[in-house]
């Protein structure tokens, strides 16, 4: 098949296969921690506040974090700052754990979690920069992207059913553990990978001592795709919430992981579709349509009268999740300077995390106030507004700006 093609070249890069195999076993963590905590600590106090109040710390702390994560991987160098990384984030979930078991007080409780949030390894911006390295400015760049939304999504899919399966059939705190463990073992092999790994950018030091200042960040182009990732954060915390809640009035709340996992599904087959297409046209349109497509695929949900019809729906409106996604990214990987593209990627990963608390928070405000398929108009609105944002884009990104010579 072409498009199978156009993946296996991709991968006889030497070392790709490796480092994204790798990374999808590394990123899991990002789907399972958040259920995994809901449902340790709710077995454990019986209450779902206190649940949501530890879920909430570990993501704050992600979010916080994030872009400050990106500018070290950048600085120092992959190797050094994911194997950091993945050991703090296994000492704050063992800690969690502990404290969880052992009824410590909730802010003990919270901190750990939000020591693993702070600590969580931005695997998937530095598997996207080490495309950007290994392939330069290739056409395979976009196909490289676009296999990158295909591994969040097969992470989405898996995760969850993991945590479930675990908690299910061990105990609550396999699915917390598991999760850690995916990412420790996962995140250490990855970064042990030397050969695919972008090399360091410090801050250069002109010869009197001082040091330079770093290339400056576009923030013509970043801040508006800035304003992309949270708003589809905000798509993306609303659709889960709003999906459980709809399943529930039909009385099949059992269909509520089916569905997501169907909008993933979209989402997977049109990112696959997407990284095999030669476009003629450049990331910024792509990620203008393709906002606009996820805000407005959202509009016959509004009307959704069956977990059918709303299959559908979510289908199709997965099948712009996956491209957008792969086209945003791979506008940072023209605008932003060599010296700072984890930074620049950290900033999307920030974004969407950032979106996703109260994406969830103010759908589940509207659909305690009128039925669950109204609540789709915060998806709605989210599309809207990432749409919006991508207007404000350069026709074309700016090229990475090169630092000065110095000496």
């Amino acid at each position: 098949m072409p498009m199978l093609e156009s993946y296996r070249r991709l991968l006889q890069h030497p070392g790709t296969l490796r480092f994204s195999l790798l990374g999808l076993v590394a990123r899991l963590p990002i789907s399972m921690v958040g259920l995994g905590i809901v449902l340790l600590v709710e077995a454990a106090s019986s209450s779902y506040a206190v649940a949501g109040l530890v879920s909430a710390s570990f993501m704050v702390a992600n979010a916080v974090a994030g872009i400050g994560q990106g500018r070290l991987l950048d600085r120092f160098g992959q190797g050094r700052v994911l194997s950091i990384c993945a050991m703090v984030f296994g000492v704050g979930m063992v800690l969690l754990i502990v404290s969880v078991l052992f009824g410590w007080s909730l802010p003990v409780v919270c901190l750990s979690a939000a020591i693993g949030g702070a600590a969580l390894p931005l695997v998937g911006s530095a598997a996207r920069a080490r495309w950007a390295y290994v392939l330069g400015r290739s056409r395979q760049l976009q196909t490289a992207f676009a296999l990158e939304g295909v591994v969040d999504e097969a992470v989405f899919i898996t995760g969850p059913m993991l945590v479930t399966f675990t908690v299910a059939t061990i105990h609550p705190v396999a699915g917390l553990g598991s999760a850690a463990i995916a990412c420790v073992v996962g995140t250490l092999a990855f970064s042990a990978q030397r050969d695919t790994e972008p090399p360091p950018h410090p801050r250069p030091v002109h010869p009197e001592g001082a040091r330079a200042s770093r290339p400056p960040m576009p923030w013509r182009t970043v801040a508006p795709l800035a304003v992309v990732a949270v708003a589809l954060g905000v798509l993306f915390g609303a659709s889960e919430v709003v999906t459980i809640a709809f399943a529930d009035e039909q009385d099949q709340p059992t269909m509520a992981g089916v569905l997501l996992a169907v909008m993933a599904v979209g989402s997977l087959i049109a990112g696959l579709a997407a990284g095999a297409v030669q476009w003629r046209r450049g990331p910024v349109i792509r990620v203008r349509w393709g906002a606009l497509a996820m805000g407005l695929a959202w509009l016959p949900a509004l009307f959704a009268s069956s977990v059918a019809v709303l299959a559908l729906i979510m289908f199709l409106g997965g099948l712009a999740i996956a491209p957008t996604l792969a086209a945003t990214f791979s506008v940072v990987e023209q605008a932003v300077p060599p010296a700072r593209i984890t930074e620049g990627m950290g900033i999307m990963h920030t974004g969407i995390t950032a979106g996703v608390a109260p994406g969830a928070s103010l759908s589940g405000l509207v659909v305690d106030h009128h039925t669950a398929a109204s609540a789709y108009a915060v998806c709605l609105v989210a599309g809207l507004v990432a749409a919006a944002a991508a207007v404000l884009l350069p026709g074309r990104p700016a090229e990475p700006s090169v630092p000065p010579e110095t000496g």
